[in-house]
């Protein structure tokens, strides 16, 4: 895997501790890219802190009830699998703030959150060593399937897409990127991270998409009665 001018590929290439970023509804994959606007003190040290070293960040969600509520609070309890990523562009605002990108590089298993004088969180992790190589997984995508519940989705909210990016991606980007796109809550976002491979995770888009789509019907089924 590579992010930016770093190329990651076993274990040793990955620190055991990482800093948290925990962040409701957001999805970062392997390979995908994530804007953030970094504001709270905290996460403006946390940044000065990783950039002055190995540029990682962990994005990982706080936990969410059946119900979809998320934890509240500064110190919320956290899903159990999230996403590591390198920072490969930094500006400044000149308001304080930071605007970066961020490059998925691997998930990970949270072990066990560690003790330190700063100011955000930190965690001992376990990799998802088998996201570091390349995909051979490609082929079992249904991508004729995946196309359609997404023009479904499209036609429905009277969204546009450029279908001719869409039709030169490969499977591998198209599902990562469509899922971190998806404008789906926690419990959809966290189910997508935690697809065992991109078969499952392009099945699991189709499934969300199409009962997405079954209750928006139905919902508009009620208002015509």
């Amino acid at each position: 895997m590579q992010a930016g001018n770093i190329h990651y590929r076993t274990e040793k290439d990955i620190p055991a501790s990482v800093p948290l970023f925990p962040l409701s509804g957001a999805l970062l994959l392997p390979g995908g890219q994530m804007p953030l606007n970094i504001f709270e003190p905290r996460y403006l040290a946390m940044i000065d802190d990783v950039i002055a070293t190995n540029r990682i960040v962990a994005i990982i969600q706080p936990q969410f009830n059946p119900e979809g509520g998320v934890e509240n609070g500064d110190c919320p309890k956290l899903c159990s699998v999230g996403t590591i990523g390198r920072i490969t562009s930094l500006s400044e605002t000149g308001d304080g703030r930071y605007i970066l990108s961020l490059v998925g590089i691997c998930r990970f298993r949270l072990l066990e959150e560690t003790t330190s004088k700063k100011s955000y969180r930190q965690a001992r992790i376990a990799p998802f060593l088998h996201d570091l190589a390349s995909d051979d997984n490609e082929d079992s995508v249904d991508r004729e399937g995946l196309l359609s519940s997404f023009k479904a989705y499209l036609e429905a909210n009277q969204l546009e897409a450029d279908w001719e990016s869409v039709e030169q991606a490969s499977n591998v980007t198209l599902v990562n990127t469509m899922s971190m796109m998806a404008p789906y809550g926690p419990a959809e976002k966290q189910a997508l991270l935690e697809a065992p491979d991109l078969k499952t995770r392009a099945d699991t888009l189709v499934a969300i998409t199409e009962i997405a789509l079954a209750r928006d019907n139905d919902d508009y089924d009620t208002v015509l009665q």
